[in-house]
């Protein structure tokens, strides 16, 4: 049946054995294959290694025709005894068309073959390369490595056998004598075997050279030790060539490498070549060249740039002067300064003391002046002819009609060399050498007459308004000398006033006159003071008269111009009220120039002045009535600003063209309303209580003293009402349980130790100072409340009242302020305060007035 065990594999089981090494395809082990009689048509599956112990692809199946078949080696891995295992287990497996199958084992073992030794490390695979210093003694050079596989002893040999080396039996190469790279070969090639015990042997290269290295020292060929070369000549140019040979480098070209040794940056020297050349500027005209004209160079040679054995050599090069320089003036322009009346003659400058030509050698540095010319060079002389001297031979006096103005004389003077230039020089299209010489003469003015004003005495007319540091006039001088000297203006006597050291100014340089202070003609009509024109040596005055013209420039002034005044509400139409007026006055205007009218605050027109022009007194006139109850009139309190102008007696076309000035008067009014009747229901009193609070402005520090003063007032008060309530508690009993329902209360011990509750009735009516409305307060407490609008003011409250009023109404015309004046802050102490008194308000109360 099919996927039955049988026995289809022939010859199996088996043992075999393989050599190592052996290449692929080699047999192994030959095996045939038995089939059933049903199977005609062969071998379904044909004989396989589906297992082997270890694992191995070193064998393979294949047939050898019918149902043959043999194992064999696959070469893909090379069995090696050494390394791989020795015994290998091969399960073969075969399978019929009829399903019959068959599993047999193949043990191969492997066999050990003597194999040829190998080399190791770089012998095994490439020439081995070595050095050898020449003038090395002999030794040890080289370790080959090597080995046999099976661990057999080896022997080392080397060929050729005349080669200056051997090698030991441990493989070490070993030179036998010390080597000269002049003299011996330069490179050995050496056969290297290596043998085992059964002869089999392999060989290798080794490649000894010989490394030549520097035992003799450079020589210079170059004989010549002294160069001469003349100054100024180009970088590059060539100066010496120097030679060397090394005798190390036999009949070849010696490779050496030459530099200089000293630290001059003048010369350079081609390393490779040896040519020495010219590397910066040679200047033989200046220092140290100029007295010492020889520059000494030690030039070394060496057979390797760093660290090869070397020469030196000193040379001197001697540098050559050479015609190159111009001769040179310091300065090369001259400035000099002459009085026009010098006489003819008189010597001015020796242009030889300072000029020179650089030059080392004195044939190249002499020079002659030449060609003085230029504007006025005839007035001027070289004597002699070629010196430096320059002389003044005629007239230069600036007065004079032939020099008219001529301040400076320009000359020029040419200094040439005497010698011509080298054309090998820095110059060489030089055809002499020479330099322009500047001289200036500058004619100095003597001072020979006086300024002279054009006026004798000038007068100017200014208007009194004219703004300080205006021009009001010019004063003018003049000065014949030539050149016009320049002439400073001051003023000398008379320019001040009582008030003023000096009122007027004079520009020093135009002479223009100008006013540092107002003028005014109400004080000083006239001013008269003199002038001065100076032209630092010689100086004239002159008289200056200012007339100053009168101006409406002063506004009037009235007194007082702040005041305020309080009414009542019901005065009289056509009433001078509280008897104020007003009384202006006017430096520069008649009393009777004076025009009133109310600029500012005059609301529904309730106040007028009379008389309102003519006149320098008028009074303030209630015009109109008040009506507060239709609402017409809102206002409580007027602000009135008062405009007094000077310009009553002018017609209408004269004051589009005459200055009209203004007086500002400010007043403040206040309207108190009328009081109302209200029966109180317990007799009470009121405390009225004038505060009067003073503010200059200039006094900038009160707010800030009152403001502290009454924050520490207040917390001074504080302080004390703590204690006196902690008192009042220790020597008071507390109140009954009736009389917990009320949120404030007050107690006061009298000396039954009785208690009395005061109720928060208002038992008393007054007008607030400040903002004119009616309030309630508590006679007792304190407590405040504004009243509403369809209740009554109590009768003794309105006498009170209409009693305050007249007292502050009789007090107005004394000056005082308005309680409006109050600061803020203060008012909000003072309720803060008065809060902290006050019984808690019912609830019909929206505000408590201020105290």
């Amino acid at each position: 049946s099919a996927g039955r065990r049988s026995q289809l594999l022939q010859g199996l089981p088996a043992t075999s054995t393989v050599e190592e090494n052996s290449a692929a395809g080699v047999a192994v082990y030959n095996f045939s294959v038995t089939l059933s009689p049903l199977a005609s048509e062969g071998v379904a599956i044909r004989p396989t290694i589906v297992n082997s112990k270890p694992l191995t692809e070193a064998f393979d199946i294949e047939p050898k025709g019918g149902l043959e078949f043999r194992v064999v080696t696959t070469g893909n891995p090379i069995l090696d005894y050494e390394t791989m295992p020795k015994r290998f287990d091969l399960q073969i497996f075969v399978e019929d068309t009829t399903g019959r199958t068959d599993l047999n084992r193949l043990t191969v073992h492997v066999t050990d073959k003597n194999e040829h030794p190998v080399f190791r490390g770089n012998m095994a695979i490439e020439t081995v390369m070595i050095y050898v210093r020449e003038g090395t003694p002999p030794e040890r050079i080289y370790q080959v490595d090597a080995a046999d596989p099976e661990n057999a002893k080896l022997k080392y040999s080397l060929l050729p056998a005349t080669a200056p080396f051997s090698i030991s039996q441990s493989g070490a190469i070993f030179s036998t004598k010390e080597f000269d790279y002049e003299k011996d070969p330069h490179s050995y090639f050496l056969n290297i075997t290596v043998t085992d015990s059964d002869g089999l042997n392999s060989t290798g290269t080794v490649n000894i050279n010989i490394i030549n290295i520097n035992d003799e020292r450079p020589y210079f060929t170059t004989k010549q030790r002294i160069y001469r070369i003349p100054e100024e000549q180009s970088p590059g140019t060539s100066v010496a060539n120097i030679t060397a040979r090394d005798p190390d480098d036999g009949d070849s070209p010696s490779e050496l490498f030459y530099s200089i040794q000293s630290s001059d940056r003048r010369f350079s020297i081609n390393p490779a070549t040896g040519e020495l050349q010219v590397a910066g500027r040679i200047d033989r005209d200046a220092l140290p060249l100029r007295l010492h004209p020889n520059i000494s160079l030690v030039v070394r040679v060496e057979d390797s740039p760093s660290s090869g054995r070397a020469r030196e050599m000193e040379i001197t090069i001697v540098i050559e002067d050479v015609n190159d320089n111009p001769p040179e003036c310091n300065p090369s322009a001259f400035r000099k300064e002459v009085n026009e009346n010098t006489a003819p003659g008189t010597f001015l400058v020796d242009l030889g003391n300072y000029c020179k030509d650089i030059d080392a050698d004195p044939s190249n540095n002499q020079f002659i002046f030449t060609g003085l010319s230029g504007f006025g060079s005839n007035n001027f002389a070289l004597e002699p002819t070629v010196s430096g001297r320059l002389v003044m031979t005629g007239t230069i006096d600036l007065e004079n009609p032939p020099n008219p103005g001529v301040e400076v004389y320009t000359l020029t003077v040419r200094v040439q060399d005497i010698a011509h230039p080298n054309n090998s020089s820095k110059y060489p299209f030089y055809i002499s050498f020479d330099n322009i010489i500047y001289i200036y003469i500058r004619i100095k003015p003597v001072n020979e007459f006086f300024p002279v004003f054009r006026n004798l005495s000038y007068v100017f007319s200014v208007s009194e308004i004219t703004k300080v540091g205006s021009s009001i006039g010019r004063v003018h001088a003049i000065d014949e000398d030539w050149p016009p000297s320049v002439i400073t203006y001051s003023i000398v006597a008379g320019a001040g006033t009582r008030d003023y050291t000096n009122i007027f100014w004079i520009s020093p340089t135009k002479g223009d006159v100008r006013i540092l202070a107002r003028l005014d003609y109400e004080t000083t009509q006239k001013h008269i003071f003199t002038v001065q024109a100076s032209d630092q040596e010689k100086s004239t005055t002159a008289s200056v008269t200012v007339n100053v013209l009168e101006v409406n420039d002063e506004e009037p002034v009235c007194s007082p111009n702040f005041f305020s005044l309080q009414i009542p509400v019901d005065l009289a139409v056509g009433t001078n009220i509280n008897g104020f007026r007003i009384k202006c006055q006017d430096r520069d205007s008649d009393p009777r120039s004076f025009h009133y009218f109310i600029n500012e605050g005059n609301e529904n027109s309730h106040f007028t002045f009379s008389p309102s022009a003519g006149s320098n007194t008028s009074r303030l006139i209630l015009a109109s009535r008040f009506d507060y109850e239709s609402g017409l009139d809102t206002n409580w309190v007027y602000s009135l600003r008062v405009h007094i102008t000077d310009d009553n007696l002018l017609s209408a076309r004269d004051k589009t063209t005459h200055l009209t000035k203004t007086g500002t008067v400010t007043l403040s009014i206040r309207v108190i309303p009328n009081p109302t009747t209200v029966t109180t229901t317990t007799p009470g009193f009121t405390v009225v209580t004038r505060r009067e609070n003073l503010y200059s402005p200039s006094a900038w520090y009160v707010p800030f003293v009152v403001t502290l003063g009454a924050l520490l007032l207040l917390g001074l008060l504080g302080h004390l009402g703590l204690l006196l309530l902690t008192r009042l508690r220790s020597c008071c009993p507390p109140a009954g349980k009736a009389h917990s329902t009320s949120l404030f209360h007050f107690t006061f011990c009298v000396s039954s130790q009785t208690m009395t509750k005061l109720n928060t009735i208002f038992d008393g009516e007054a007008r607030d100072p400040v903002t004119g409305r009616v309030y309630e307060f508590n006679t007792r407490s304190g407590a405040r409340r504004w009243k509403k609008s369809n209740e009554s003011l109590q009768p003794v409250l309105a006498m009170q009242v209409m009693s305050s009023a007249t007292e502050n109404s009789g007090q107005g015309v004394d000056g005082a302020e308005a309680p409006s004046r109050k600061e803020p802050s203060e008012k909000r102490k003072e309720q803060t305060a008065a809060t902290k008194l006050a019984a808690k308000p019912s609830a019909g109360q929206s505000e408590t007035p201020a105290k």
